[in-house]
């Protein structure tokens, strides 16, 4: 008898240790991660645990799924580990600048994985910044090269670098000498833009040569410039001394357009500041602020009487937008706010509260928006403009 209940309990307990077993081999040793850069989500993860575990941020990984950073993900979702060669069995890569777009994909992915921008792979294949792209669609890989191997240089090359683990916009830029801003203006980025892995970036002030001899001169010739793949408007008007607020307002386009490969574009010459038509006495003085364009004209009536480049308002900061008057008028005057103190700031307009046209003396990159809401101007446009309007004289704001 006893030795029938030991026999009985030892069964038992040998069936609770091989279920143990079972839920140990299930859920403990089961593969989360597949072959080729692709981690499957499982119980309890997060996107921000995930990056950590692969050495990248919550951005990056994002990034390169068509997330956003906070997003949710659930379990069995497959995501792409940036910085990894997918080798996994049915993979289709490029050939001869075309990917066909396979299930899971994102255009943010795709591109993360070829070396080039999302931006750049758009403008490629006609798509907005933020398409969806569908399993079958064949997309052209601007430059015309296939995937990157996992052993790809990540540092710069002529001119170009490849964003590796744990990089920032900030960090680059210390690492080749540039301000943040100069790194940002270069790749048509905000200067806290976020960066991905294996994204390229222009090293602004070192020529690239990874484009092929034959294009790599593809520079304005009588003031006439034509895109090639890679290009963005921020990026050709570094390249040639302007702004891109100037440059789109020549070619009739947003600051933020996209370029196309082959597009001819009028590269400015010469400074836009000074008198347009100065004898038109008669009319109504009025004073335009483009903030689309980055200009203030003057006009008296209907006919522009003086013109030039200005700095409005960034995107944190922005000018004020609407139809005003200068109401208060200084020869020079001290402006001080949050990060900034400035004295003896000439010929000062104000036209709404504390905002105001008035000379600038500590920068000359007109034609970028700059300021903290008020009107940049060239000292001597500002001082033009404070001679010809009194107060009263009307102020019209507008993109």
């Amino acid at each position: 008898m006893k030795s029938t209940l030991q026999r009985l309990v030892f069964r038992r307990v040998g069936l609770r240790l091989l279920g143990v077993l079972v839920l140990l081999t299930v859920f403990c040793v089961a593969p989360a991660y597949a072959d080729g850069g692709v981690y499957v989500v499982r119980r309890g993860d997060t996107l921000t645990q995930i990056a950590a575990r692969h050495g990248l941020t919550a951005s990056q990984l994002a990034a390169a799924n068509g997330l956003q950073w906070n997003s949710w993900v659930y379990v069995g979702q497959r995501l792409k580990i940036p910085g990894q060669a997918s080798t996994s069995a049915g993979t289709t890569t490029s050939s001869g600048g075309a990917y066909v777009v396979r299930p899971g994909d994102t255009l943010i992915g795709i591109a993360a994985r070829h070396g080039v921008s999302a931006s750049q792979l758009a403008t490629a294949n006609g798509l907005g910044a933020n398409a969806w792209v569908y399993v079958g669609q064949r997309l052209t890989i601007p430059g015309g090269t296939s995937a990157a191997p996992a052993a790809a240089a990540t540092s710069s090359s002529g001119g170009t670098y490849i964003v590796r683990p744990g990089d920032t916009l900030i960090r680059i830029a210390a690492r080749h000498g540039l301000t943040v801003q100069q790194l940002a203006m270069a790749n048509g980025m905000y200067a806290n833009a976020w960066v991905y892995v294996g994204q390229r970036l222009k090293i602004a002030g070192q020529a690239s040569t990874a484009t092929p001899a034959s294009t790599a001169t593809a520079a304005a010739s009588g003031g006439t410039y034509v895109v090639r793949p890679g290009d963005t408007l921020v990026g050709i008007a570094a390249r040639h001394g302007v702004s891109a607020s100037r440059l789109a307002a020549v070619n009739g386009l947003h600051t933020n357009a996209w370029v196309y490969v082959g597009q001819r574009l009028t590269i400015p010459g010469g400074t836009v500041s000074g008198p347009v038509n100065p004898a038109a006495g008669s009319g109504t003085k009025w004073i335009d602020v483009n903030l689309s364009t980055q200009t203030v004209t003057a006009y008296a009536g209907n006919t522009a009487v003086y013109r030039s480049l200005a700095s409005t308002g960034t995107w944190q900061t922005p000018t004020v937008v609407g139809t005003f008057s200068i109401y208060a008028k200084y020869g020079s005057t001290r402006m001080q706010g949050p990060g900034y103190d400035m004295p003896n700031v000439p010929h000062v307009m104000f036209f709404y509260r504390g905002y105001s046209l008035h000379g600038t003396y500590w920068h000359s990159n007109f034609g970028t928006p700059m300021s903290h809401g008020c009107v940049n101007l060239p000292t001597s446009a500002a001082q033009w403009i404070y001679n010809w309007a009194p107060n009263g004289t009307k102020v019209v704001t507008h993109y």
